[in-house]
């Protein structure tokens, strides 16, 4: 609390960046740690996504974005990512049916390591083939 009693709120950084499947990654040039783990985020999604997919004979191709904010976290006073999301909208080819596409889903999910190293679980959102999915 500041003198008179008013409350000094924290800061909230916000960032976001975008992955292709496929295509080298390429930092650009204000980008900073934040912006690196946001965007291991979306490719190690899409890497976990691939690898799934191959392994059942279909083809995924596309992109993610992922946001997060940092904040000071409630618990400890320290600053970090307290949100964080990642959307992917990719392709699968041959379009497995609705049961193993929510496997493939769930998988990526599991399997991208950097989403399972986060203290703040990433909130995902998937579009598969032009439709939103789960």
């Amino acid at each position: 609390m500041l003198p008179g009693g008013s409350l000094v709120s924290a800061k909230r950084l916000e960032y976001s960046v975008t992955a292709r499947l496929g295509e080298p990654a390429h930092a650009e040039p204000d980008w900073t740690a934040e912006h690196l783990l946001l965007a291991a985020l979306a490719r190690c999604s899409l890497t976990s996504l691939d690898f799934h997919a191959q392994r059942r004979n279909v083809a995924a191709r596309g992109m993610a974005s992922a946001d997060g904010l940092v904040t000071k976290r409630d618990e400890d006073g320290r600053y970090a990512f307290v949100e964080i999301s990642c959307r992917l909208d990719v392709e699968l080819d041959p379009l497995p049916d609705p049961e193993g596409t929510e496997e493939l889903l769930s998988l990526a999910e599991r399997d991208c390591f950097i989403g399972a190293s986060l203290t703040a679980p990433p909130h995902y959102a998937w579009r598969v083939n032009g439709e939103d999915a789960r």
